[in-house]
C-alpha cells in the first residue's frame, strides 16, 4: 500500500540561507532518495489554498510506494543529517499517511 509524506511550511522562512542548504542537499540526494526509496515529489510549494483552517505558508507531498519506505525516508541518516536547516528556516508539521492503493 501507497504513503505518502506531507512536509506542512507553517510559518514563512526565516533563515533564507539554512532552507538553501537544505534544498540544495535534496536536490544533491534526489537521484539517491528515489533509487533507494522510490521516492516520487507530487507537490513542492504549489498554489494552496484551505477552504477550512489554516492555509500553511507551503506543502510539500512525496508518494513511496510503502509506508515502511516513507519512514525509511524520513530516518534515514542522509535526511536526518539536513533537517535541522529546514528547522532552523521555518516552522513545520511533517506527515506520513497511508494510501488507499
Amino acid at each position: 500500500m501507497s504513503a505518502y509524506l506531507i512536509v506542512y511550511r507553517e510559518t514563512p522562512i526565516t533563515d533564507p540561507e539554512a532552507i538553501a542548504k537544505y534544498s540544495q542537499s535534496n536536490r544533491d540526494n534526489a537521484a539517491y532518495f528515489q533509487s533507494q526509496f522510490h521516492a516520487q515529489p507530487l507537490v513542492v510549494y504549489g498554489r494552496s489554498e484551505a477552504p477550512e483552517g489554516a492555509n500553511p505558508d507551503g506543502i510539500t507531498m512525496m508518494k513511496f510506494p510503502t509506508y515502511a519506505d516513507a519512514k525509511a525516508f524520513y530516518e534515514s541518516p542522509a535526511y536526518q543529517q539536513v533537517i535541522p536547516f529546514r528547522q532552523q528556516a521555518a516552522e513545520w508539521r511533517v506527515v506520513i499517511v497511508e494510501g488507499l492503493d
